[in-house]
């Protein structure tokens, strides 16, 4: 037997893809390379608002660890599942960046984190109510609407690995330096390899074993610093409410209930996304069940001092990649993620990894989303409909925030929450074309405007070989050399010859 059968347990019969249970040792291999995945986008809130609203080093730091802390336990839940809470699929939580804007406006106007705990409380009970009501859009999602979003949340990723390789500060002295990129490319190169190589194990591990490649080399060549790994508690708990008492207010709760929005229509795309490339099956019940999740992690977390919770995209791009499809896999990485939090020795381990390194992963992982996208797209019907300018305008609308970043900056802020996401944008877009174009028909003409596909002009083999030199075909007729006309024989609702003016 195989080395890479023997990492696998068995499979009980009948159960789902993602009921698929590894090894132990192989799913914790697999769930840190989630974490590795995820671990900057989750820590990058936290960084921003602590920053912004003044805190200390030390605050920033329990900040980092309690968002750690509450990802794992929601990512337990979404994975693992209890009645009505948890989707049950392979989907990583941690901190939704979808509120960031909204929460610096809060900190902005004075209102501090005991104002943004409040709003998040209330605003994430609210989504809690209405989740069941949100997921019977799921009717709304067919693969012209899902393959768009997919596509989008690739492409709305890449910037991310962009950021990691060259930096986010300009005035760094080695802002898209050409060692940076080189580690990003030595790092891409190494995913490459080892995904050729024949050993099952090693070629699925080719992330998280490119990654520490790549970590080895930086360190070699000055680019990685761990000496202050031990730097700091090596212990700690997350203190409820260290950063006071949640406080309420009105106006803030209103601008957190439209990042709630936003949060629900990004978790159901990333269901639908995960389904689709795990092949598992989705209903409404199910996405409902996923939606709570969120909505309850989101409700908690600011007992222990984090922020509303959402499915990270670029996780889902993991799965595509190494096509471990277990739930128990992402679980186990809730399991790390809550010893990061436990443990910030761990968390600043993987802090230590160079950006450029993660950027060259990344490239490989966002990639990946774009790329299921648009293989769900190849399965769309785009002969005699709209579908062609829904998949153009959604795509197309959902790239505008990600090219121009001041496109909607003299905008409201609630006009900014919604559409400065391009998976938002281009979600909303495709969702209210699918329904103008494809559920209210009244008014479509039968024949499509200049933007529907055209049918393909193809004739089939055998047919060809019927035809003799000199046949032709000419007013709707098929006609011999010397001129006498040659029965069509229909075949369902398509003649046998379909294209016109075609001589031989």
């Amino acid at each position: 037997m195989k080395p890479a059968i023997r990492a696998r347990s068995r499979i009980k019969s009948g159960n789902r893809p993602e009921d698929e249970r590894l090894s132990v040792s192989a799913s914790f291999a697999y769930g840190l390379q989630h974490v590795l995945t995820m671990y900057g986008g989750i820590i990058a809130p936290p960084l921003i608002i602590g920053s912004a609203a003044g805190l200390t080093t030390s605050e920033i730091g329990l900040l980092i660890a309690a968002c750690l802390f509450v990802g794992g336990l929601a990512t337990i839940l979404q994975t693992i599942g209890v009645p009505f809470f948890g989707s049950q699929l392979p989907l990583v939580q941690g901190v939704s960046f979808a509120g960031v804007a909204t929460m610096l406006a809060i900190v902005a106007g004075g209102g501090g984190l005991p104002e943004i705990f409040g709003a998040v409380i209330v605003s994430s009970l609210i989504g809690l109510i209405i989740a069941p009501f949100f997921a019977q859009i799921l009717r709304f999602f067919p693969p012209v609407v899902t393959g768009v979003v997919i596509t989008s949340i690739g492409l709305s990723l890449i910037p991310v690995a962009a950021g990691w390789i060259v930096g986010n500060n300009s005035e760094a002295p080695d802002f898209a330096s050409p060692s940076n990129v080189g580690l990003a490319a030595l790092t891409l190169v190494v995913i490459m390899l080892l995904s050729k190589v024949s050993n099952a194990t090693i070629s699925r591990l080719s992330i998280l074993l490119a990654l520490v490649i790549g970590t080895i080399f930086a360190v070699i060549v000055g680019k990685a610093d761990f000496s202050n790994v031990l730097a700091g508690d090596i212990f700690a708990f997350p203190t409820p409410f260290a950063f006071g008492i949640p406080t309420f207010h009105i106006a803030s709760i209103i601008s957190m209930v439209i990042v709630i929005l936003v949060t629900l229509t990004e978790t159901t795309s990333d269901i639908l996304a995960v389904a689709e490339i795990t092949g598992s099956k989705v209903d409404s019940k199910r996405i409902a069940a996923g939606l709570r999740a969120d909505m309850i992690s989101s409700a908690v977390s600011p007992v222990f001092n984090s922020f509303t919770q959402s499915a990270f995209a670029q996780n889902v791009g993991l799965v595509a990649v190494t096509r471990i499809k277990s739930r128990f896999v992402v679980a186990a990485g809730g399991v790390i993620l809550v010893a990061l939090g436990l443990l910030p020795v761990l968390g600043r381990v993987v802090a230590a990894i160079p950006p450029a390194v993660l950027g060259g992963a990344g490239i490989v992982l966002f990639g990946t989303v774009a790329a299921s996208g648009i293989r769900t797209l190849a399965k769309v019907k785009y002969e005699d409909n709209m579908n062609l300018i829904i998949v153009a305008t959604s795509i197309s609308f959902g790239v505008l925030p990600i090219v121009s970043r001041e496109i909607y900056s003299q905008f409201p802020s609630w006009f900014q929450v919604i559409f400065d996401s391009g998976i938002s944008s281009a979600a909303i877009m495709a969702i209210l074309l699918n329904v103008v174009f494809n559920h209210f028909k009244r008014g479509t003409p039968e024949d499509p405007s200049v933007f529907a596909a055209s049918p393909p002009r193809v004739i089939h083999e055998q047919e060809l070989r019927a035809l003799e030199d000199g046949d032709y075909y000419q007013g709707g007729k098929l006609m011999s050399a010397d001129g006498q006309e040659i029965p069509i024989i229909a075949t369902g609702s398509n003649a046998v010859i379909r294209t016109e003016g075609t001589k031989r």
